[in-house]
């Protein structure tokens, strides 16, 4: 199989969704870097985005077409100024020219040239979508389709992923594979996972990494407590964590978010609180990702917020004395490692496998890293990784209006709930007489997710997206 990075599964981007926003922004980037290497680009004049299955279903609800608009841009969605992800679209809507890679201008109109093929659906996979380039003669230069397989991930049509260009020193399919090489080797989960992780980078450079990557998740939480305002999209959804962030009060005052966590880790609140506080984080950072914010995708964009609110709750309210970079940097390890087994074993698209193989696989990862920052066994991880995703089998994705708003913000919430739990229970139980084993879980997803009918697969077209009378306009 792929050799997958916690790199993969977490990744720096921009709301609202991984497979509907960040994956056709990487298409389009691909396209263009296709152009390049083709020697394309100076002779294109017009371009085309054709958008099929679930991509064309709640694309606009996505933002689909806005990434679009932003990948073939030449815009990285890392590192890309926040203001700028509406006032580009806007710009090229309005004057109906696009920079093409930034550097080539070509006539854009996003109402003509990016097409939503509502009954369309391609074979390979539900999120397909399809980039023409065409010559001043009208003449097709490029065609290419890739595929949003999930979290952000991109595949081209007819491409075939090599799986033996990375040799890891502990390859790892399965739960029980990487029980055993904890075990022989006497180490944790987050030890193997780091020496996977040296056949990429140097261990200073994944620990500074990780580190940024909790920065962006800390921030995220961060802003999302602090803004308050009416979502986007047409449901006219207010932002709740402001609100229930003021009324949980803070006794210190405070200036950005390093002095905000040095606050909250100083509070002794009572189990109501910590439990509000939890709700707060996951629906401060889902919020914040419904407004085209940067977020952390772990491992997707709508389920962003559960890592993020347990490792807030490990940092400040758990019964570790004090939890340190060195903790956090193998919280997220651990996390990463988990969330691969699933995209391996099973999927973490939505359009694939409805939110089971997105809360609930945010919920296993977060389970298993707060379970070992705990001080649990490894057996004791891979139980609560276990126990988390039990509980979402069959959860469905039926997002209102096709945003990642309702009820995506609050299922965030109940996933971190679920996660901690998890752990809880893992942590005062002996994983030998369990009945259930992670690698069966992940095997009983997949077959939930063939199973699982189309119209609850992020299409919008069950559940409580068609019972509940709303209507968003076009946008």
């Amino acid at each position: 199989m792929e050799a997958i990075s916690v790199f993969d599964m977490l990744k720096i981007g921009v709301g609202p969704s991984s497979s509907h926003t960040l994956g056709p922004w990487r298409a389009a980037e691909r396209f263009c870097k296709s152009l390049h290497q083709q020697n394309l680009l100076p002779r294109t004049a017009k371009v085309e985005c054709h958008l099929y299955g679930s991509l064309a279903l709640t694309g606009r609800g996505h933002g689909t077409d806005i990434a679009v608009m932003l990948g073939l841009s030449g815009k990285d969605p890392v590192t890309i100024p926040i203001p700028e992800v509406k006032s580009e679209p806007n710009r090229i809507h309005a004057e109906h020219l696009l920079y093409l890679d930034g550097q080539h201008l070509i006539a854009f109109n996003p109402d003509q040239h990016i097409i939503f093929h509502y009954s369309e659906r391609l074979t390979e996979h539900a999120n397909g979508m399809t980039l023409i380039a065409f010559s001043e003669q009208d003449e097709i230069t490029l065609e290419e389709t890739y595929f949003s397989v999930g979290g952000g991930f991109v595949v081209k049509a007819g491409e075939t992923i090599e799986t033996d260009t990375v040799k890891l020193p502990h390859p790892i399919n399965s739960a029980r594979e990487l029980s055993r090489y904890c075990v022989s080797h006497d180490v944790g989960i987050w030890q193997v996972v780091l020496e996977n992780e040296k056949t990429w980078r140097e261990e200073a450079q994944i620990k500074a990494e990780l580190l940024k990557i909790w920065g962006v998740m800390r921030n995220c939480v961060y802003r999302g407590c602090h803004e308050e305002g009416i979502l986007p999209g047409g449901l006219e959804v207010t932002r709740r964590a402001p609100a229930l962030f003021q009324k949980l009060v803070l006794p210190c005052e405070y200036s950005n978010a390093d002095e905000w966590l040095k606050c909250l880790i100083q509070c002794d609140f009572k189990f109501s609180k910590i439990l509000k506080w939890i709700g707060c984080f996951a629906m401060a950072v889902n919020e914040e990702n419904a407004s085209f914010s940067r977020i952390v995708t772990a491992p997707t964009n709508g389920a962003a917020g559960v890592i993020p609110a347990v490792l807030m709750y490990y940092v400040c309210f758990s019964e570790k004395e004090k939890v340190t970079d060195e903790d956090i940097v193998r919280f997220l390890l651990v996390a990463g490692e988990i969330g691969s087994l699933f995209k391996k074993g099973a999927t973490i698209s939505a359009a694939m496998g409805g939110c089971q193989a997105e809360i609930g696989v945010s919920s296993a990862m977060a389970a298993a890293a707060l379970t070992e920052g705990l001080g649990g066994t490894v057996a004791q991880a891979l139980m609560a990784a276990e126990i988390a995703m039990e509980h979402h089998l069959g959860l469905t994705c039926d997002p209102i209006g096709g945003l990642v708003q309702i009820p995506c913000i609050e299922r965030n919430s109940m996933g971190a709930i679920k996660a901690i739990t998890a752990a809880n229970i893992a942590l005062e139980s002996d994983p030998e007489k369990a009945k259930v084993h992670l690698d069966e879980c992940i095997k009983t997803m997949w077959e939930t997710a063939q199973d699982m009918n189309h119209k609850y697969k992020e299409t919008s077209q069950g559940g409580l997206a068609v019972n509940i009378s709303i209507k968003v306009p076009e946008c």
